[in-house]
């Protein structure tokens, strides 16, 4: 599983989600998760780095060719909870 389980209506990222060689270099603004048919988008939202409030964590925005990215929190909570 990707994700942790469930805990007071909020899940968060399991284990080490990175990218080890980064396909292209610019300043990461958003992401987008998609189904394994890589065709179909599930959820998009805001990346930052660390501190600055975005929907999901990298270890640094500026991203050259070839680096490694480190998504560093991911987290989603219930509507209702």
């Amino acid at each position: 599983d990707w994700m942790s389980p469930a805990s007071g209506g909020s899940k968060a990222k399991l284990g080490t989600w990175e990218d080890v060689s980064a396909d292209a270099s610019g300043t990461a603004g958003h992401y987008r998760i998609y189904a394994s048919d890589a065709v179909t988008c599930h959820e998009q939202g805001v990346v930052t780095e660390a501190g600055d409030g975005g929907d999901m964590t990298i270890d640094s925005i500026a991203i050259s060719v070839g680096q490694d990215v480190f998504v560093t929190a991911y987290e989603r909570t219930a509507g209702n909870a």
